[in-house]
């Protein structure tokens, strides 16, 4: 008796076929008993199994005979000859035979179809940031209509952790980046002796440029993230529904008073990082260019025109419109597990600081063609 022949063979008879069981079909067995069932020659027919010569049978050997059958395409009609332990078996197998399924290997998608879902991605989060913005501006305007309910305990606790409580790391930042640009361009203007234009190039580069950029990415980084980490938890452990349920609006509790912080706060960290920026440039350019405080403070003060600081601080007002939107948004969206936090919570930075970035860009065109 050949190998095959041990565990089944196959019996044609007009258009039916049968498959007959024989021998011990358990799991020490398996490789041989799929080996054989692979060398049968299983027809893509209604089957006859007859399992009158079978003696063993257990749960594996069971889904390798269903696997099979249905890889070729077939499927059971009758089972002949089975006792009624063996019966149960199949039909507990064939049972939970669609829970043991595996998925074919999906085909990677072309670069093109990528491109789409990523368009398709990107759309649906504007549209959802567009939404929020248009329920934050219908609840500001709420607020405009009944001051009484802005709740001040909740504006002046934001405040304190967005503005106060980020002063030293914005004068230690910009004060560095000041002493980092004065140095660099005390390099190159020595050489052809314009020293002085240093002070210049530092006082309009921080309070127009930079010191917005870095201030706005510092609160991106401290207050964008904790917005979504904070009320991504309360959605999460419920206090958002029960704020709803006690006939309250989270957009009042909780999303104005720190939109209402953040525009009011970033300007003011601007104007302490375009003070700090120029004292560090100062505090380099008497020993490396030859330029005392009184001197640096009087170029600062006769070329630094007050067009340049409003035009940061402008930015700096846009930018915590977004940063607020953006960190409260993703926030309030969150999936009901702590996973979601993190990832949000990541993405929440990083939308930030791209719109940070080009905003800053349209803020340079739109300036530039009104002469600002």
């Amino acid at each position: 008796m050949s190998a095959s022949a041990r565990y089944c063979w196959l019996e044609r008879a007009g258009g039916q076929a049968t498959l007959f069981l024989s021998g011990v079909w358990h799991l020490p067995r398996i490789a041989d008993i799929d080996a054989a069932l692979a060398g049968a020659g299983l027809p893509a027919l209604p089957l006859t199994v007859d399992g009158a010569a079978l003696s063993t049978l257990d749960t594996a050997a069971a889904l390798a005979l269903l696997r099979r059958i249905a890889g070729a395409g077939a499927s059971i009609e009758r089972l002949a000859h089975f006792n009624a332990s063996h019966v149960r078996v199949i039909e507990a197998v064939l049972g939970r035979l669609g829970d043991t399924a595996v998925e074919s290997p999906r085909r990677p998608h072309g670069a093109l179809a990528v491109l789409g879902m990523h368009v398709l991605e990107f759309r649906g989060l504007m549209k959802g940031h567009l939404d929020f913005f248009g329920r934050s501006a219908a609840a500001l305007g709420d607020i405009a209509l009944r001051p009484r309910a802005l709740r001040l305990k909740e504006l002046a606790a934001q405040f304190q952790h967005i503005c106060i409580e980020a002063i030293p790391v914005v004068i230690l930042v910009t004060f560095l980046i000041g002493v980092v640009l004065a140095y660099l361009f005390g390099l190159q203007a020595e050489k052809y002796g314009a020293n002085i234009f240093v002070v210049d190039g530092v006082a309009i580069g921080m309070s127009r440029e930079l010191s917005p950029i870095i201030v706005a990415v510092i609160v991106a980084g401290r207050s964008g993230a904790a917005f979504t980490a904070q009320l991504g938890t309360m959605l999460l452990t419920e206090e958002i529904d029960a704020i709803r349920t006690l006939g309250l609006s989270p957009m009042q509790v909780l999303v104005i008073p720190r939109f209402l912080a953040l525009i009011i706060a970033l300007p003011l960290l601007v104007f302490v990082g375009d003070v700090s920026g120029l004292a560090g440039a100062m505090t380099v350019a008497n020993p490396l260019l030859d330029i005392t405080p009184t001197t640096f403070i009087e170029r600062v003060r006769s070329e630094l025109s007050v067009d340049h600081i409003i035009v940061g601080l402008v930015k700096a007002a846009a930018f915590a419109a977004f940063i607020a939107i953006i960190g409260c948004r993703m926030g309030m969206t969150v999936s009901r597990d702590s996973r979601s936090i993190g990832i949000n919570t990541t993405s929440t930075v990083v939308q930030c600081i791209v719109s940070v970035i080009l905003l800053d860009a349209l803020f340079a065109i739109l300036f530039q063609e009104l002469g600002y």
